[in-house]
């Protein structure tokens, strides 16, 4: 799954798991993203935009 907001292209980080014997282990950071139909700024999208997002454009996108 591609996992990127269409909006503002926010995409997985990395880092590492730390256990309490500070041994390390490579993990990825996850955004948040749901798989939607929206039109925003006059254009209609369909895939994944992050929630972030949806809460700043509330006003501006409307779900199709």
């Amino acid at each position: 799954m591609a996992r990127r907001c269409l909006l503002c292209n926010k995409g997985p980080k990395a880092g590492k798991n730390v256990a309490h014997s500070k041994k390390t282990t490579p993990r990825r950071f996850l955004p948040n993203v749901q798989k939607r139909v929206f039109k925003f700024e006059g254009k209609v999208y369909k895939g994944y935009i992050c929630t972030r997002c949806m809460r700043t454009y509330k006003s501006e996108i409307v779900y199709l």
